[in-house]
């Protein structure tokens, strides 16, 4: 049987981790993934990912007292070693010791309990719209595009654009009349073709 090693976490008997103990374990360190509940029922959903989010305990023979992984920048579900960057939209509050009441502890969560943290919170604002009757819709965060793009490509200024521009310092002048006929445009390009390719054989003759 293939063992893991795992540096990043502390407090764990030995270097070595057995993977076959910890797949499907939610409690273990691990990538990025959506908790699957064993209950649909809300209320069941929240004690289930509130047991999995409680700290992990110290144990002396059968007794429990302490957190084993309140450490600054350490998970204190799974121990792992994590910083947080200060705009990260994942990055969790500080970690209290009955996961929603209680004291607050001196780590933090990883990446993988955060993500569970925050199924946590969109379970408790469901269970609180339901107690109230209210209907429950998840928060999706849209792109905001500025006005200017959303209308597409500028062919007329309104009012309140030209205001806009002019106090900015803009100068804004509208467009000239073209007179030019379509003859005249054609014996223009024509010209102008003749020139480009007067270069091009001047070019290829200095060669």
């Amino acid at each position: 049987m293939t063992m893991v090693y795992s540096p990043n976490i502390i407090g764990a008997e030995g270097s070595m981790i057995n993977p076959m103990k910890i797949i499907g374990n939610a409690r273990s360190a691990g990538p990025i993934i959506g908790y699957e509940f064993k209950s649909a029922l809300p209320k069941r959903q929240f004690k289930e990912l509130r047991a999995v989010l409680l700290p992990e305990k110290k144990k002396f023979v059968i007794v429990k007292i302490g957190y084993k992984f309140n450490v600054r920048d350490r998970c204190v579900v799974c121990g792992v070693h994590h910083v947080w960057d200060v705009g990260d939209t994942l990055r969790p509050p500080i970690p209290l010791s009955e996961v929603t009441k209680g004291r607050p502890l001196q780590g933090t969560y990883c990446p993988r309990h955060a993500s569970f943290f925050k199924q946590l919170e969109t379970i408790e604002q469901q269970m609180i719209a339901e107690k109230h009757g209210l209907e429950f819709k998840k928060y999706i965060p849209k792109p905001r595009i500025p006005n200017v793009i959303s209308r597409g490509p500028l062919t007329s200024l309104t009012e309140k654009d030209i205001i806009s521009l002019t106090s900015k310092g803009w100068e804004i002048q509208p467009p000239k009349a073209d007179t030019t006929t379509a003859e005249e445009k054609l014996m223009m390009l024509l010209m102008e073709l003749k020139g480009k390719m007067g270069q091009i054989d001047e070019l290829i003759g200095d060669e």
